[in-house]
Parts: structure tokens; C-alpha cells; sequence
């Protein structure tokens, strides 16, 4: 059974997920995003050149974006999509769904419609006849948030590519424009956690757009600090969510693993709604704000 069909025109997608944006020899920099339609069904779109597109058609998360998709051919998994046009389609915005209380059970109505417990029942529907690649799994407990050191430049290819000119782009001076890539995290950031079943924990890489900001401005924050940033970075994600809200994870396979890699999920989003208070149930827990 086909799990959408090959052409959606006029789409309506409640973008949940940005990827962390990844250099690009087409398009100089690329963005995956997930997302849900209004009958809760998820998929991805790519590629889309989030940073080049009009600022009229940047969206957020959780913002409502409406264009025509197709299926991804170059892509076996089945939730992927691309924009009809590729870079000449137009995403015309929406309406966004705000971190009010109200809007938080908005967000939930549609992004928790199926929730799995269990990373193996992910796994085997990866596996299996469906190669499900996008998942929202909660966990049973998370059990540790590791931050590990990586390269702090893109590949070769990569730098080389962004030091050239952009001859098809001219400044206000008449010099040609200097590419400029988004800056590389220089660290991996993982949870570690255990589902139902599990006789040991799993670990796996988190590439959100959001925690890659949190990096850089907990970084501006302490002055450069890389140590008292990842702090602030860990504070967040492992004590004050742990403590404030109910995690989901919103899981994705990479095309590249998804038939070779025993796990071929990395987390491509965590969703946070607030726990509910067991004395005002409409007031949800607040988070300190970095």
C-alpha cells in the first residue's frame, strides 16, 4: 500500500523538524525538514536552500507552509518529497502554531498521532516492507546527554567550494559576492536513553537546527567560553527538560544507512511540550530562558 501519494498538490505541511543545514555543491547549502500534513501523516522535503529562499518564505517550526510536492525519485524512502519546482517553487506561509498552552496541545493534536515506545518496533518497521524512516518515539527514560568534540571545519571540498567568488551574484560595490557558509558545530551532541524492551541503553545523534543555535548563543553568552557553553547546552536539554517537560523524540534514518546500519535512526528533532502541573493543569511548567 502506497504510504502517500507519488504527486501532493497544494500541500499544507506543519514543519517540525530543521535540520541542522549541511554545505551543498548545488545549492551551496541545503536544510532537511519533516513535517506533518493535516491528517498527521509525516514527510520530509528536499532539498530546500532555507537561508537563500525570500525572507517572505522562511518558515519556522511549527508553521504552516503550503506548496506543491512530489515524490522524491532519487530517494527509495517513502516520505520523501521534494518541491515541485525545486528552487522556483513558491512556499507560501501559513499560520504558526505559538508555545502558548493552547498552542503546545495544537502542536500535540497533530505531531502525536502515532507514537511508538519501543526503538526495536522502529527498527524492525525500518527494516521491513514499509522502510519507514520517520518516527516520533517516547522514550522511557533519558539516562544521559553526551557532548562529544568533532571537526570544526567542514571537508576540504567543502571550504574550497565557499572560497570562491559567486560570479552570478554582484554587490552594491560591483565585486562579486563572498560565499558564506553557516559555521560548523565544532561538537556531537547524543542521548542516551531506553525504550520499552531494552536491556540497554541507546545512543543517538541529535542534528536539530535548534540546538545548534542554543550552542552559539549559550556561546556569545559566555563570552566564548566553549566549556561554560556546553554546560548551559546540557543544562538544557538534560536537567531543565527532564525536569519541566514530557520528551519526544522525532527520529529520521539518513538514505546513506537506512539499509546497512543495524540503527539507522539519528534524532532529527525533540518535541517538549510542558508537563502538565497536577494542580493547575492548563498552567504549564516554565523553562529559564538562556
Amino acid at each position: 500500500m502506497m504510504y502517500l501519494p507519488e504527486t501532493l498538490p497544494d500541500a499544507r505541511v506543519l514543519i517540525a523538524v530543521k535540520a541542522y543545514p549541511l554545505p551543498s555543491n548545488r545549492y551551496e547549502e541545503l536544510v532537511c525538514t519533516a513535517g506533518v500534513l493535516e491528517n498527521g501523516k509525516w514527510l520530509r522535503i528536499y532539498p530546500i536552500p532555507f537561508r537563500n529562499l525570500p525572507y517572505d518564505q522562511q518558515y519556522r517550526k511549527f508553521e504552516w507552509i503550503r506548496l506543491d510536492l512530489v515524490r522524491n525519485a532519487k530517494d527509495f524512502r517513502p516520505e520523501s518529497y521534494r518541491p515541485r519546482l525545486g528552487l522556483d517553487e513558491r512556499i507560501a506561509l501559513d499560520g504558526h502554531i505559538p508555545a502558548s498552552a493552547e498552542g503546545w496541545e495544537e502542536r500535540k493534536s497533530y505531531v502525536l498521532r502515532e507514537v511508538f515506545d519501543s526503538m526495536s518496533e522502529v527498527i524492525g518497521l525500518a527494516k521491513g516492507p514499509q522502510q519507514r524512516s520517520l518516527a516520533v518515539l517516547k522514550p522511557c527514560e533519558i539516562v544521559d546527554f553526551t557532548i562529544e568534540p568533532t571537526s570544526r571545519r567542514w571537508k576540504k571540498k567543502w571550504d574550497d567550494f565557499y572560497l570562491q567568488n559567486n560570479l552570478f551574484e554582484i554587490d552594491a560595490a560591483g565585486e562579486a559576492k563572498k560565499r558564506i557558509p553557516i559555521k560548523k558545530l565544532p561538537y556531537k551532541y547524543s542521548y542516551v536513553f531506553l525504550s520499552a524492551g531494552d536491556s540497554r541503553p541507546h545512543k543517538l545523534l541529535i542534528e536539530d537546527w535548534e540546538l545548534g543555535a542554543l550552542y552559539w548563543n549559550c556561546l556569545a553568552r559566555a563570552n566564548g567560553d566553549e566549556a561554560e557553553a556546553n554546560r548551559l547546552v546540557r543544562r538544557r536539554y538534560l536537567e531543565e527538560f527532564c525536569a519541566a517537560r514530557d520528551i519526544y523524540l522525532f527520529l529520521g534514518t539518513t538514505r546513506r544507512y537506512h539499509r546497512i546500519s543495524p540503527n539507522p535512526f539519528i534524532i532529527i528533532g525533540v518535541f517538549y511540550p510542558p508537563k502538565i502541573s497536577r494542580v493547575h493543569k492548563s498552567a504549564p511548567v516554565q523553562l529559564s530562558l538562556f
